[in-house]
């Protein structure tokens, strides 16, 4: 049955809007520490055959898996718009800029040792080999036209 035509019923709600999944900024880094744990707790596995004397078996392999901004709000249930809003929320600030910091040194250091694709976590972070090539003083570099003119005429 549907709520009589003109009704306020929604006037009688004590808030309006969904209350935020984490009250407290203590509460978030509760919340970001147990995807950490989780991140450890299960890592990616490789199938990997190995051969010895004729006897080919294959094996599962633990590789690291790369935390990721992404991966955590999957875990934390909450859109990507949502942790840019707790980035900027007052008391929310430190944690979530020490989460990004811990999130990037383990992509980071986890390349380095090898255990992540270098390439791929370079792209990530937005480290690149950039090489700018310009002309004298920075300007500009201009073609130079090889024409050769013939006094023939």
């Amino acid at each position: 049955m549907p709520a009589p035509s003109g009704n306020q019923f929604w006037k009688v709600r004590s808030s309006h809007g969904r209350a935020p999944i984490f009250a407290t900024a203590d509460a978030l880094w509760e919340a970001c520490t147990e995807y950490f744990d989780w991140v450890e707790a299960n890592p990616l596995y490789e199938a990997r055959p190995f051969a010895y004397q004729g006897d080919v078996k294959v094996e599962r392999i633990a590789k690291m898996r790369a935390m990721t901004i992404s991966g955590l709000c999957i875990f934390l249930d909450i859109s990507r718009q949502a942790w840019d809003l707790y980035r900027e929320r007052e008391g929310f600030v430190g944690i979530t800029a020490q989460v990004d910091d811990i999130i990037r040194t383990q992509k980071f250091e986890g390349a380095a040792a090898e255990l992540l694709n270098a390439n791929i976590i370079a792209r990530e972070l937005g480290l690149a080999d950039k090489s700018e090539l310009t002309g004298k003083d920075g300007a500009p570099l201009v073609p130079v036209l090889n024409v050769s003119v013939s006094g023939n005429s």
